[in-house]
Order: C-alpha cells, then structure tokens, then sequence
C-alpha cells in the first residue's frame, strides 16, 4: 500500500470524512482508506485531522487526533455525548417554504452553534412557492438578531451564486428537517457527489455507502461541506439551562440582572428576560420556544 499510494510506513496526515461500518473512512492525496483508531483515541468525528498509518492494502490504523477548532456533538448513550463534526467554520440550517418549518428546531440549533462558537445562518429554500405571513415574520426576527438569511430555490436557481460565495474557502455543514432539500443543495454544490459516495463504498467494501454521522465532500467551487442526516447531529445533551441562555441573543445584555442569581428565567420573581418578552422588548414567540426547550433538559 506504501507503494501503491507513495506513503512512507511513518504516519502521514489525513482528513476524516465519513464513519462506515465499524471503519472510519480517510482521505489522503485523493485516495480512501478504511482505518481504524487506536482504542486509547477518543471518539474521531467527521472533519477531523488525524495521522494515520498503513496496515494493509487500501487499509490503515490512526494513531494521533490532531487539534480540533471547533466540534459539534449529539447526545449519545447513558447521559453521554458523541463528537460528530469538527473543524467547522459554519452551519447552515436549511428550511423551506414547505413542509412546515419547525422553529423549535432552528432555536436548539442555534443555540448549540452559539455555544460552540460557531458561525450560523438559515437557507429558506423553495422560494419559488408562496411563503406565508407567520414564516416572513419569524425571518425577520432571525435578521433583526444579525442572523443571515439566504433565500433560494434549486428549482429555479435563485440565491445560489450568493450561497456558493459563502461555501468558499471554508467548512460548513448543512442540516435541517426532512423534505427541506438538503440533498438536492449537496448535489449542486458537490462535483461527482455520487462518484465518491460509490468510491467509499468500493473501498470500504460496505455496499452502498451509508453513515449514522455525516459525511464530507468537497465543494466544486472551493470549501468543504458536511452533510449531515438531519436532526441527529444536534442535541441539548451537552447544553446546561444557563448554556441554552446564552444561547439566544436577545438574551445576552440582560442576562445578569434578575433579581436572583439562580433565575431559571420562567415564572421566577424579578425575572428580566421574562418581563422583557411581556412588553415585547424580547419577541414572545422566541420567548416560549426557549421555555419549551428548558423544559426539554429537564427530562
């Protein structure tokens, strides 16, 4: 395999792009190699940088987690957490004008990427269907907060060139409900995606190649783009009631000012973010989404 792939057997620097079977897929020079960690590694995400060694043809044993800037996890077994993503420079969170977008959704990831010192913005696909008043002025309420909101249709191509500008030269995930057209986005933005979904699965020998994480693919026009299965790869699991504070915006310049330190922010006495929603400094709508997510943690 060193010869084959113009390696040394020293390990040689790889990128992470999808988790298949019980294998971790590499990426190195262009070629896919099907690796397994060393068991003292911590749990290797998609979009990490690791060294890795060769082990057999087409195979090979990680041996280092290089340094991560950012991670994205999701709740996993028995109160735990699982790295999904890394190295991420932003997300997207794509909805539609169809099916009906559930804003719940979009709070908790936003305030899993405000957490995480990730970049965040929405994609409202589908634009080439009538919008109804309720989601125009949710929109709104997202752009007020500095949140950038890009509207499209792959149908009809609008809002696209503006979308690929944004892809350049960096790594970010796309993710969102079922039926919002995710798949149809990584298709025009991802050169040959079918080609390297089928090379992973020749390589690996796992048949058609499917992931319960992510995968990653190289955007034709510059940048890297994750693709994740929909919700999974976010969750509140490592969030506190404090965290998913600070994980609204509106939230930030009054949070400190209750009457109590230990404000849950609810019905609590003196409680300012409360009083806030109820004079309408603080949109109500956003308001109850964030008591609904408490409640969440709490189960």
């Amino acid at each position: 395999m060193a010869e084959t792939l113009g390696l040394t057997t020293e390990p040689q620097e790889g990128l992470v792009i999808a988790h298949v079977g019980q294998g971790i897929a590499v990426e190195h020079d262009g070629n896919i190699i099907l690796c397994q960690p060393l068991r003292k590694l911590e749990t290797i995400a998609v979009g990490d940088k690791v060294l890795w060694s060769p082990s057999a043809p087409a195979q090979g044993r990680i041996e280092t987690l290089l340094p991560r800037r950012s991670l994205l996890a999701r709740p996993s077994r028995n109160n735990k957490i699982r790295p999904v993503a890394a190295n991420i420079d932003q997300v997207f969170i794509v909805i539609a004008v169809e099916p009906f977008c559930d804003f719940l959704l979009i709070d908790q990831y936003l305030a899993v990427c405000e957490n995480s010192g990730i970049d965040v913005a929405l994609i409202l696909n589908k634009i080439d269907l009538d919008a109804s008043e309720d989601l125009d002025n949710e929109l709104q309420l997202y752009q007020n907060l500095g949140y950038r909101v890009y509207k499209i249709s792959t149908k009809t191509g609008t809002g696209m060139d503006e979308l690929k500008s944004a892809l350049q030269g960096r790594v970010s995930v796309l993710t969102g409900q079922s039926g919002v057209g995710k798949t149809s986005l990584t298709n025009l933005f991802v050169a040959a995606r079918n080609l390297k979904t089928n090379s992973i699965s020749k390589t690996t020998k796992h048949g058609r190649h499917t992931t319960t994480a992510a995968t990653l693919y190289h955007v034709k026009t510059g940048g890297d783009l994750i693709d994740s299965p929909g919700v999974a790869i976010f969750g509140l699991a490592d969030l506190d009631s404090q965290q998913l504070a600070q994980g609204y915006r509106e939230f930030k310049a009054l949070l400190g000012n209750c009457k109590f330190n230990d404000c849950r922010h609810h019905d609590d006495k003196g409680c300012v973010i409360r009083e806030a929603a109820e004079i309408g400094t603080i949109a109500k709508s956003r308001y109850r989404r964030f008591l609904s997510l408490t409640r969440k943690l709490a189960l």
